[in-house]
């Protein structure tokens, strides 16, 4: 690990952002319901991976410096409060206020990209270039053309690509993951995902009162957090899309830089299976907070807890029918599930609580060791792109009143 503080001379955000487009330019179960789950377990080595940090909010909020086979050798960000907390998170003492240098330190193998959604992809491919391995927030992009370009990046020069979707490793879609798998829900007919943000206006602003990227951005470009739960345990790609969005015409939403109306939008996708799965990003709804999902199969079905503190629940079905009401039904029993951690997945320093429903730490580690074991990460480009993308045609689905429009599918890694 490189020693002393190399920080170098303040650039405004202005610039930092104007260097950036040039180089895009350039470049435990219930035991009467269902059986435990057997996750694979951590996997030791003897090598170790150099991380750069870019970004001081979201980018301190991973176990980098927890991992038994990781070390932060360099962090970044414009303001000195943020590069402070870097330090102090990542025990780190390499500091960059411009990204170029960071991402051109000869000990950083692998950079962390934890900037605004508009940087992802400039870093991310410029990180890329340099030979350095990314892990990115989400989303991968703003729009299919910048996905693209990061497919494109990754192809040409063989670096590994993972974005970081909290959904993908909250311990009920492990979980979840896991029963598909083993094809405990038999066949999985429809899905649905919600991401509920009422209140998120409150990011719109910077301290000094201008306006944020996140300002009026349309609620399905930035839909992974539910994608990431329906398509990683169906197993399925959405390839078709028809949405709603529902605005109000409030002040404080409009104008904005993407011409959107709307607070929420919702799309019914069809998948590559042809079965239905719905998906929604709301921002002004009265219902609280929610990241989850729900998995109807006609064998088993899982519904992810509700805001009102409804927990984890499984329906399943068993041999012969009762009467309801006069009415003849099928026997399905239906028990709370009480949710295992999946720590025997992780090193031990990580098996702990972290962000996100648990995820980080599992984030972390996967990132982690693909670099070490040079293999494609469980979210790779072409699962980000599979996330990301199909937000973009449900959004223009909704401007347009509900017009079906078919979904590109960019293969799987």
């Amino acid at each position: 690990m490189m020693s002393g503080s190399r920080e170098k001379k303040s650039i405004s955000r202005r610039q930092f952002v104007t260097g950036v487009s040039g180089v895009a330019a350039a470049l435990v179960a219930a035991p009467s319901v269902i059986a435990q789950n057997k996750t694979k377990e951590f996997k030791k080595s003897d090598r170790l991976v150099r991380i750069g940090v870019i970004g001081g909010r979201f980018g301190c909020e991973f176990q980098w410096h927890e991992h038994p086979h990781s070390r932060v050798t360099a962090v970044c960000d414009l303001r000195d409060d943020r590069i402070g907390r870097l330090k102090e998170t990542y025990r780190c003492d390499v500091a960059y206020k411009d990204y170029r240098e960071l991402i051109a330190d000869k000990n950083v193998d692998a950079v962390g990209v934890f900037t605004p959604m508009p940087l992802h992809v400039p870093m991310a491919v410029a990180a890329m270039k340099e030979g350095k391995h990314v892990i990115s927030a989400v989303a991968a992009g703003m729009n299919e053309e910048e996905c693209v370009q990061l497919l494109e990046t990754v192809k040409k020069t063989g670096t590994i690509y993972m974005m970081a979707e909290t959904s993908y490793y909250r311990l009920e879609i492990i979980t979840c993951r896991q029963w598909a798998r083993e094809k405990k829900f038999g066949e999985i007919i429809y899905s649905e995902a919600e991401y509920h943000h009422d209140g998120i206006e409150a990011y719109w602003f910077n301290d000094d009162g201008s306006l944020t990227w996140r300002h009026g951005l349309p609620p399905l470009h930035y839909p992974t957090h539910a994608t990431g739960m329906v398509v990683p345990v169906t197993g399925e790609r959405l390839v078709e899309v028809t949405a709603i969005g529902w605005g109000d015409g409030a002040e404080i939403q409009s104008p904005n830089q993407y011409n959107n109306p709307f607070w929420n939008e919702a799309g019914l996708f069809k998948t590559s299976g042809g079965h239905a799965s719905r998906i929604s990003v709301f921002r002004r709804v009265a219902s609280g907070g929610a990241e989850r999902g729900q998995f109807f199969g006609t064998e088993m079905s899982y519904y992810m807890p509700r805001p009102d503190d409804t927990p984890s629940m499984v329906a399943r079905r068993e041999k012969g029918t009762v009467v309801k009401n006069k009415y003849v039904e099928s026997r399905i029993i239906t028990e709370r599930y009480h949710q295992p951690n999946h720590w025997e997945m992780l090193p031990e320093p990580l098996r702990h609580p972290s962000g996100h429903g648990g995820s980080h730490t599992f984030l972390t580690n996967e990132f982690v060791m693909s670099v070490l074991e040079k293999r494609q990460p469980e979210i790779n480009i072409n699962e980000a792109l599979a996330y990301t993308i199909p937000g973009f045609y449900a959004h223009r689905s909704a401007l347009e009143g509900g017009k079906t429009y078919k979904i590109p599918d960019y293969g799987r890694g």
